[in-house]
């Protein structure tokens, strides 16, 4: 048997990946709306 504690931390793992996720995949979604050529242009251009 698994220890509770060890139980929430596995589930707080899993959740913080799973917002991870989620965020990752909204940040790519407004770079792509966006438009990522102006941006690499921008930063290419420093």
């Amino acid at each position: 048997m698994t220890k509770p504690s060890s139980y929430s931390i596995v589930t707080m793992v899993i959740f913080l990946i799973y917002l991870m996720s989620k965020w990752i995949s909204t940040y790519f979604e407004l770079l792509l709306s966006f438009g990522i050529p102006p941006i690499a242009a921008s930063l290419l251009g420093r």
